[in-house]
């Protein structure tokens, strides 16, 4: 029996590809926001545990010159000894995920915790208080 070269099929027809596209588009739709809120949730952790280690070092500072070996006066560090490298932080002051200035580790003086100081990001630091915080303007993480 002789088969019909008409009857066979030769790929996909325009109905299939449309529902694939269509099928496509959904998904990424729905992928999408998920994957912006990932990338959210990962530069507030990246703050966070950057600001923690900020603060445990002038913790570990304010103790260390309490003591005779550090000179008997519990001080918080100056601005110019939290930014020379490892005199307070182990390296250099870590960068802030916040930052869109292009400098990696600036820190500024300021006087109010969550104010914001300047514009060149980084972090922000209270020497009196010892108080440090993100000195950027990104809704909710002037909080951490």
């Amino acid at each position: 029996m002789k088969q019909n070269n008409q009857n066979r099929r030769h790929g996909f027809t325009l109905i299939e590809l449309v529902t694939v596209i269509v099928i496509l588009g959904i998904l990424s739709a729905v992928a999408l926001p998920v994957y912006l809120d990932y990338r959210a949730d990962a530069r507030a952790a990246a703050c966070k545990g950057a600001l923690g280690a900020m603060r445990a070092g002038i913790a570990n500072y304010y103790a260390y010159s309490a003591t005779p070996a550090g000179g008997g006066n519990a001080a918080y560090p100056s601005l110019a000894i939290l930014t020379t490298a490892n005199s307070v932080m182990n390296g250099n002051v870590p960068g802030n995920p916040y930052d869109t200035d292009g400098t990696d580790n600036n820190v500024e003086a300021g006087t109010t915790l969550g104010v914001v100081v300047g514009t060149d990001g980084g972090w922000a630091y209270n020497a009196a208080t010892g108080e440090v915080w993100p000195n950027t303007n990104v809704d909710g993480e002037n909080a951490f």
